[in-house]
Formats: structure tokens, C-alpha cells, sequence
């Protein structure tokens, strides 16, 4: 998924008028552009990812390597622990883990396998709060993780929460690409895959993301309705099914996702964060 995860573009610069700082947001649209998949990257690599030129690519890096934000080897760059202050700020002023933190651990601890809660960010969901019992069997999602929303169960409830205009306008800026063989890109299948998520209120997947995984997510809705997060349990495919995860899991999943909403309101910078 190339490019920064907002939307960022020409009609957002022009709209934020003479205060956007474009210096900056080439800066942070550097810094996002570095993943699991892309740890380290050439020059070119990262220009072609943010989508400037690499000029303005080595401009970013030479004030972020100034910094202390980037590191280099050879001909490639890659980001230093220093990025995680900037993570860090948040994760205790909105206090992450004082709210979300006991309510994830609690699903682990009933449920067994993970618990995640994340939000959308452009076309990815980012994962704000994440409890596993076990790391043995498959690699497992960490705070600050960003995956393809169409491709897990915490995306699909999370665009399902969405107006109908911005869920037509995310599917047609979207590029679904084959995670596995039974990732879904179809647009038209992803959009009925969604709207059934509107009527039944959860979301499952089974290999989407990734092979060994099973999840099921529900919303976590503000005061008033609205859909500004998702909570969701997976488990290892083979081990659970959807049918299984439903009977055993989705009431005690929209217990905990109501705790989470309600005990926003009580912390203002979370609340923000999750748009109520």
C-alpha cells in the first residue's frame, strides 16, 4: 500500500489554505511510509512510496536523519527508537492502556488466542490497543500495526460505520491486491461483504489477511451511534470457524465494546481520537 496513509492530496492541500505546511507533511508522510514489509529503504524507494520526488524524498530524510528520527546504511534508510517518543506521547495522554488495555486483556483472558482494537486511517486500519495469549503459532499484530482494511474484520465494521458516499469514495480510491488465495479484491463482492456488515452488526474473515487467521469484529460506537472504532477476537483458523466465534464469542465482544465506548467520554484525547 504506497503512499501515506491519509489522503494527503492536491484537493486537501489546497482546501487547508496558506497555514498547511507542506515541509512537514512530506516529513511524517516519510516516517509512515516505513512498515513491516519496508524496514529499510533506498531513496527511491521512499520517494516512489510518498509519492515526491526524491529531492524532496532527501530533503525529509536529511532533517529527520538531523533529528535523530532516521538512521542509514549504505544506501538505505530505515527509522531509529527515537520515532517511538512520538507514539509514546500519545499512548499515555490518552490513556490507552489505563481504558482499553484491562478490556482487551479481559477478552484474552476469556477467549484465549488475540484481541485488538483499531481505528481507520485512510485505507488501512491502525491498531490502538492489542492483548495474545500466544506468540507460538503465527506472528501477531503489535500496538501502532496498520493492515489493509479490506482484508481484516476490524476494517469491514469499520467501513460499514461509514456514510454511504465515503464508503463508495474509499472503494473507488482502494487497490485490493491477493494477501493470500482466499483474499477477497473484488469491489463489488467487498461492498455486499460490507453492507451485510451494516445488517448483522459484526464482521468475520478467514484467511483474508493472512493464512491461519479467523476473526470477528464488532463496532465501538460513540454517544451518538456512530461507528469510531472496532473491537474484534481472532483465533487460528482450523482451531475456531466464524459460526463457532459467533455462538461463543459475539455477546461478550459487544459487552466489552460498549464498556470501551462508554468510558471514552470519560478521557477527552481518546474521545477525540475516536471522533466523538
Amino acid at each position: 500500500m504506497d503512499g501515506m496513509s491519509g489522503d494527503g492530496g492536491p484537493a486537501e492541500r489546497t482546501a487547508r489554505g496558506g497555514d498547511f505546511v507542506e515541509a512537514l507533511a512530506k516529513g511524517i508522510a516519510v516516517i509512515e511510509s516505513f512498515d513491516a514489509r519496508h524496514p529499510d529503504m533506498t531513496l527511491s524507494d521512499i520517494a516512489r512510496r510518498t509519492g515526491t520526488t526524491p529531492a524532496a524524498a532527501r530533503r525529509s530524510l536529511l532533517t529527520l536523519m538531523a533529528l535523530g528520527y532516521v538512521g542509514q546504511r549504505g544506501k538505505r534508510f530505515h527509522l531509529t527508537p527515537k520515532v517511538m517518543i512520538l507514539g509514546g506521547a500519545f499512548y499515555s495522554s490518552a490513556r490507552v492502556d489505563e481504558v482499553l488495555g484491562p478490556e482487551v486483556r479481559h477478552v484474552v483472558e476469556t477467549f484465549g488466542d488475540a484481541c485488538s482494537v483499531a481505528v481507520l486511517v485512510g485505507h488501512e486500519v491502525l491498531y490502538i490497543a492489542h492483548a495474545s495469549a500466544s506468540r507460538a503459532r503465527r506472528a501477531t499484530a503489535v500496538v501502532g500495526a496498520r493492515y489493509p482494511a479490506y482484508a481484516t474484520s476490524l476494517g469491514r465494521v469499520l467501513l460499514a460505520g461509514l456514510p454511504d458516499g465515503a464508503l463508495d469514495a474509499w472503494l473507488a480510491r482502494a487497490q485490493p491486491e491477493k494477501l493470500t488465495t482466499r483474499t477477497e479484491t473484488d469491489p463489488e463482492v467487498l461492498r455486499q461483504a460490507i453492507l451485510t456488515v451494516r445488517v448483522d452488526g459484526y464482521a468475520t474473515t478467514v484467511d483474508q489477511l493472512d493464512y491461519g487467521i479467523t476473526a470477528l469484529a464488532v463496532p465501538v460506537r460513540g454517544p451518538d451511534g456512530r461507528t469510531v472504532a472496532a473491537l474484534n477476537s481472532s483465533g487460528y483458523t482450523g482451531l475456531t470457524t466464524p459460526d463457532d466465534m459467533i455462538r461463543d464469542r459475539l455477546a461478550e465482544l459487544r459487552a466489552v465494546a460498549s464498556r470501551i465506548g462508554a468510558s471514552v467520554a470519560r478521557y477527552p484525547v481518546l474521545g477525540s481520537v475516536f471522533g466523538t
